[in-house]
């Protein structure tokens, strides 16, 4: 709360409950791989073993999520490895409690590597180390892609080829069908788009509504912002806090700017921000006239959604619009009552989001429930290196085969 301004309720959800159920979690998993061995015959033992890798594992971890810290770290930890962990220089506070209850839980020294400072410095020496083993990342685009050239420069440095495992940003949709309830949208927009100052890769960002529901939507979403108050996280009856901090402050900001100054949009709700104390930024709801408009498409990860309204014939054809206006595919959701267009939605949107939401706001995943950006088993499977084992109980003393004896 105090060092990422989560108010109660995001902060619970974070730091202690997806902490102890990611941690659960993989170590149920790891135990389900463990079992996963090969079949035996006569006099023959097969089996595999889940090596750690060689080396060391770079975790960097974003501000958003404390529970993300750790799992970057614990679950290379769980398999075996040992990890360096860069923490983002907004989260220091809580990624250090985490490791001091690390520490208290009996984690030895040297295991996770506590590493917090400049990313360039940082970086600089990681990623020229011959023992880099693998990188494990939530953050932006472009930090990731950095990364993969990064590992790309210094192949020969690698005593093997280091894994990278990462997850970026988001631009999530919601889009309505005719037939949503119109109350139930309301509230999955405004949730979905202004829990954590739309703070999330999972935030809604970009709204799909039909004509006919618009006005009814927008009166009901005017009629929640009305009532939703700001300010220190201290103070339990806010529902929007500050954002991270003042570069971020900026960049959101300079999005609702370019919709103040553009004759394709309009900013119907909210687009104050105050950074006098604290960097505070108010729910902002933007409505477009072109499918495409610089909000629609970048990430903005801030409190800003935009809406664009198509006739309610054009729904199929906005299914498409939908998929093919971002490169993320991260989580969306669809809202609707009838189970033609529910069916006709999750096929057309089929990769337009790796967590799909129907009648739901787009954020939310629970761990084990709805596993998040190829999390989970799969997740584990990359920190280890198997072996299989083949051990003969009965070796032959003789070179010669059964069919080379006589008759």
């Amino acid at each position: 709360m105090l060092g990422q301004s989560k108010n109660p309720y995001q902060a619970e959800i974070d730091s202690a409950c997806e902490v102890i159920d990611f941690l659960r979690f993989n170590v149920y998993f790891a135990n389900r791989i463990y079992k996963e061995q090969p079949a035996s015959s006569d006099g023959v033992i097969n089996k595999t073993e889940y090596r750690p890798l060689e080396g060391f594992v770079f975790a960097v971890s974003p501000f958003n999520f404390t529970a993300i810290a750790s799992n970057l770290n614990m679950s290379p930890v769980i398999m075996g490895n040992t990890t360096v962990w860069k923490p983002a220089t907004t989260s220091i506070l809580s990624n250090y409690y985490l490791m001091k209850v690390f520490k208290e839980a009996g984690l030895p020294d040297g295991v996770i590597n506590f590493l917090p400072g400049q990313g360039s410095v940082i970086g600089k020496e990681v990623f020229a180390h011959r023992d880099l083993a693998g990188i494990h990342f939530t953050g932006s685009t472009s930090t990731f892609n950095f990364f993969w050239r990064q590992l790309a420069e210094n192949l020969p440095t690698y005593k093997n080829y280091p894994k990278i495992v990462g997850e970026t940003g988001g631009k999530d949709f919601i889009i309505a069908h005719p037939s949503a309830n119109a109350d139930e949208l309301a509230a999955g927009i405004v949730r979905g788009a202004f829990e954590y100052q739309g703070q999330k890769c999972s935030a809604a960002s970009r709204a799909y509504i039909p004509a006919s529901l618009w006005p009814t939507v927008k009166a009901k979403i005017a009629d929640m912002l009305a009532r939703i108050k700001m300010g220190d996280v201290c103070d339990f009856s806010n529902f929007v806090n500050a954002v991270i901090d003042e570069p971020a402050f900026d960049s959101i900001m300079s999005y609702i700017e370019k919709a103040r100054t553009s004759t394709d949009a309009e900013i119907i709700i909210g687009g104050k921000g105050d950074k006098a104390k604290g960097f505070f930024i108010e729910p902002t709801l933007i409505l477009t006239k072109d499918p495409h408009f610089i909000t629609m498409e970048e990430e903005i990860f801030g409190p800003v959604l935009t809406v664009f309204v198509y006739p309610d014939e054009d729904f199929e054809a906005t299914l498409y619009l939908v998929d093919t206006t971002s490169p993320y595919g991260l989580t969306g959701a669809l809202f609707a009552t009838e189970r033609t267009a529910i069916i006709q939605g999750c096929e057309k949107l089929r990769y337009a989001a790796g967590n799909f939401y129907i009648n739901d706001k787009p954020t939310g995943a629970v761990v084990g429930q709805q596993p998040f950006g190829g999390a989970r088993g799969l997740n584990l499977l990359r920190w280890v290196n198997p072996r299989t084992i083949k051990e003969t109980l009965v070796p032959p003393t003789r070179f010669e085969y059964p069919f080379m004896q006589e008759p």
